[in-house]
């Protein structure tokens, strides 16, 4: 599998645009930060992956729009999780010609049926590697959300600043807000504040200008860190509708110190 390799000194980083368009190492002074993987791993379990056009899970891999009812395949039964794009190949549109930098870009597949595409950025700076990520929908209206599921090589401790999260009854949010429990979590959190965690000698953050993270911190792989614009099963909780060739965009870094 084909890597583009971005760097910016002490700090080095490796796309696997064939595997999703996923970071699939972050290494700073050869620390590693992510968790490392390849193609024979299950692709939810590594690197740094892309998700849209929705974030988390989706109730029975069901959702309604327009009067319309449609399923998408149960990738976490009996839900879909993390949307299409992390499975998807991913082609880089720039030249190649900013060694920090690559433009990446894809369909968001045959098993979503309305159309639309995803973009990337994907550059990094010695102190922080920046995700930026769209979603844009094609000749037909459409849900969407987007997020990050970045695997982290720590088990904390976790510095996550929030007062409010969501209730959650099994795997899924209910969407009432509650005051945060305890760790460990599998649990979606509204926040702007960055959360941060050690991985060896660094001290990590990851941002965003979302307002939802999920953290989870409950796999002896690592932690996972997942700024999303919303709430895991958005399309039933909190819908957002883009007409056709509307856009919807953010941004999530990670730094270092």
């Amino acid at each position: 599998m084909a890597m583009i390799r971005l760097e910016a000194s002490p700090a080095v980083v490796t796309v696997a645009a064939e595997a999703g368009g996923r970071v699939g190492s972050l290494t700073v002074g050869g620390v590693e930060l992510l968790v490392v993987g390849g193609p024979a791993e299950h692709p939810m379990a590594w690197g740094s992956f892309p998700m849209a056009p929705w974030a988390g899970r989706l109730r029975n891999a069901r959702f309604e729009f327009d009067g319309a009812v449609y399923d998408l395949p149960p990738s976490l039964p009996p839900h879909a999780g993390h949307g299409t794009v992390y499975t998807q190949p991913w082609v880089r549109t720039d030249d190649g010609a900013d060694p920090g930098a690559a433009d990446l870009v894809c369909e968001l597949g045959p098993s979503w049926p309305l159309g639309g595409r995803a973009e990337q950025r994907i550059s990094v700076t010695p102190s922080a590697l920046i995700c930026q990520l769209a979603v844009i929908a094609g000749d037909q209206a459409m849900p969407a959300e987007l997020g990050w599921h970045p695997w982290f090589r720590t088990s904390g401790p976790i510095d996550l600043r929030t007062r409010q999260m969501y209730e959650r009854v099994g795997e899924l949010p209910t969407g009432r807000l509650v005051p945060p429990a305890p760790p460990p979590w599998d649990d979606c959190f509204v926040t702007t504040e960055p959360v941060r965690f050690p991985v060896g000698p660094l001290d990590v953050a990851v941002s965003s200008d979302t307002d939802h993270v999920v953290v989870f911190d409950g796999s002896s792989n690592g932690i996972a860190v997942e700024p999303q614009t919303g709430p895991p099963d958005a399309f039933h909780l909190a819908p957002r509708r883009l007409a056709p060739g509307d856009r919807l965009e953010a941004t999530m870094t990670i730094s270092w110190r």
